[in-house]
């Protein structure tokens, strides 16, 4: 029996090998900001084009920095701030390569699992 090219894939290859675009930083902050006006965040954008996001019980900051000489100067950014309820605060710092959807990933994990 012989199938039809309309009935076989494109590609035999695994997707994760193939469409790898989303790995790559495209240097928007689109995926992120899109999560955090989906979880209710303040959002306010500055005039020199950063965007400082704060959560709703404001624990948590997210910095999108593209502007920012302080954090140019360290190659950062994306800023992320926690001020757990218990327990010291900490920072986690994306550079200018790190990808949006990677930086979205972890903010979306970071709060699913905090402590409400």
């Amino acid at each position: 029996m012989n199938a039809s090219a309309t009935l076989q894939p494109a590609s035999s290859a695994p997707p994760w090998k193939t469409a790898r675009h989303w790995l790559s930083s495209d240097h928007c902050a689109t995926p992120v900001l899109e999560l955090l006006h989906a979880l209710d965040w303040t959002v306010v954008d500055t005039p020199e084009a950063n965007v400082h996001a704060t959560s709703p019980d404001g624990r948590v900051y997210v910095g999108w920095l593209p502007e920012d000489p302080a954090a140019w100067t360290h190659d950062i950014v994306w800023r992320v701030q926690v001020q757990p309820t218990e327990g010291d605060a900490w920072v986690q710092e994306f550079d200018t390569d790190t990808p949006a959807w990677a930086v979205a990933g972890f903010v979306a994990a970071l709060v699913a699992h905090f402590p409400r």
